[in-house]
């Protein structure tokens, strides 16, 4: 009975060993499909660091600066996945960057407001301000749309001395704040010690920062010998008194000038009194002699009356005529009269086109 029985060991075996292989091959097809789907489901954009950013240098990029707690930023994530995909077809490739792990970046390209795009061609850069859509962004490509756009030149190139220097205090600061993060939140320490901290910190920084500057000086200053300094302070002594003689000389020609001037002034004013008096006396002389010409006719008229009464011939009145004609004194030439008035004229417009 026992010898015809069969032994129920080697069937377990089998059954055990026939299980193991058809769990190792169902795992190696999961595998396989894992693998297959993987390409599928991985992100094409490239994460940008601070080591890596130069690779925007060279060919065509799109960047995309965002922060992991920015509501629009999450809202073009698919937007921008979809674009990356398109990558090998615009030829173009695509970037991002996370402005909370790396600051310098940010402080590097001045990013202010986020979601921020930009555009680089063979190390030109180029502020993208349109939505972050992707028929929008592959317009931006296709049709070359950044070539209308201003590029970032000068000071204002990420690849720029100024721009490091930005970068490096982007990055200080957001060192700064994962400290402060630090403190407050990992070591439970009040905020207001944090900013006490900080602020001593800063002062020591200072005084440190004041004493290097001052050994540098003291290391590079070069003192002047003593005969040197002994023959500096005569020589300038005597700069300072010729100095002060220069002046003194100005402030004499200048009295000297003033002086000449009212000299000046005053001879053309007594001409002008000159002038005024002379006017004066051809005035009077002409006042004269038009009184002395109404005396005279006055005399005549006189005479007239008293030569005879009335009633006398005709011959006699003819006598009378004739004698008073030869007794009457001639009158001033009126030609001499005129060319008095017109001198005084004369002097009148002169001293009028001379002023007051």
């Amino acid at each position: 009975m026992a010898g015809g029985r069969g032994d129920p060991r080697p069937t377990a075996l089998w059954a055990a060993w026939f299980a193991v292989v058809v769990a190792a091959a169902a795992a190696n097809l999961g595998q396989a499909e894992a693998e297959a789907e993987a390409p599928a489901d991985r992100s094409l954009v490239q994460p940008m660091t601070a080591s890596n950013w130069t690779l925007v240098m060279e060919g065509e990029w799109m960047l995309k600066f965002y922060a992991p707690w920015c509501p629009s930023c999450q809202q073009t994530d698919s937007e921008w996945e979809t674009f990356a995909k398109n990558g090998d077809v615009l030829q173009i490739s695509v970037g991002k960057v996370d402005v909370i792990q790396e600051p310098g970046l940010s402080g590097r390209f001045f990013v202010t407001t986020l979601p921020a795009f930009f555009h680089a061609k063979d190390g030109v850069f180029r502020r993208y301000r349109g939505p972050g859509i992707f028929e929008d962004l592959q317009n931006y490509i296709v049709e070359k749309k950044w070539q209308s756009v201003e590029p970032l030149t000068g000071w204002k190139s990420p690849a720029s001395l100024t721009m490091s220097g930005m970068a490096g205090l982007f990055s200080i600061s957001g060192k700064i704040w994962h400290l402060h993060n630090y403190l407050t939140v990992t070591l439970g320490i009040p905020v207001w010690c944090s900013y006490v901290f900080f602020v001593v910190a800063t002062l020591i920084f200072g005084l440190f920062m004041g004493l290097v500057l001052v050994i540098i000086s003291e290391c590079f200053y070069v003192p002047l010998p003593r005969h040197f300094s002994g023959h500096s302070e005569p020589n300038e002594r005597a700069e300072e008194t010729r100095g002060a003689e220069q002046l003194q000389d100005a402030e004499e020609e200048k009295d000297d000038s003033n002086e000449d001037e009212n000299k000046d002034s005053l001879v053309d004013d007594e001409e002008e009194k000159e002038d005024l008096g002379d006017e004066d006396e051809v005035e009077e002389e002409e006042d004269e002699e038009e009184d002395n010409l109404a005396a005279g006719e006055e005399e005549e008229k006189n005479d007239a009356n008293d030569q005879g009464p009335p009633g006398e011939d005709s011959t006699a009145e003819g006598e009378v005529g004739a004698k008073t004609e030869v007794g009457v004194p001639e009158r001033p030439g009126s030609a001499d009269t005129e060319v008095a008035g017109d001198s005084v004229r004369q002097r009148k417009s002169h001293q009028a086109d001379k002023g007051p």
